[in-house]
């Protein structure tokens, strides 16, 4: 049986797939309250919109950081903003970083869709 996961403000197929939908238990450094993560999203039925902010944030949940890069997206149709991309997806390559510096930022992370389940309707 295939979901179709909407936009509740227009209700444009978002052509989301729980193929690439994260188990609700995976550990996300951006966190993950209120949202369904996924591997993969069809940016043709989206907006994308970076965003670059100075201003204090939890990174990690023992650290604070600065400086935030993430990307909005929003529903192509209306413009709704249903989420953000993040790159604190499962590390792209095995290791301890750059230089063998341990494991850090420096580490190139897979990109995660991150909807706000407010901003999805889930249709049969």
């Amino acid at each position: 049986m295939r979901w179709a996961i909407r936009c509740v403000k227009c209700g444009a197929d978002l052509n989301l797939s729980s193929a690439y939908l994260y188990p609700p238990e995976t550990y996300f450094e951006a966190g993950n309250k209120g949202s369904l993560s996924f591997s993969w999203a069809d940016e043709s039925k989206l907006r994308l919109t970076k965003e670059d902010k100075i201003r204090p944030f939890f990174e990690t949940i023992d650290y604070w950081g600065i400086h935030r890069t993430r990307t909005r997206l929003q529903c192509s149709p209306c413009g709704a903003v249903v989420g953000h991309i993040y790159d604190d997806g499962p590390p792209m390559m095995q290791g301890n970083g750059q230089y063998g510096f341990g494991p850090s930022q420096v580490i190139p992370r897979a990109p995660r869709y991150r909807f706000k389940t407010k901003a999805l309707r889930v249709l049969p």
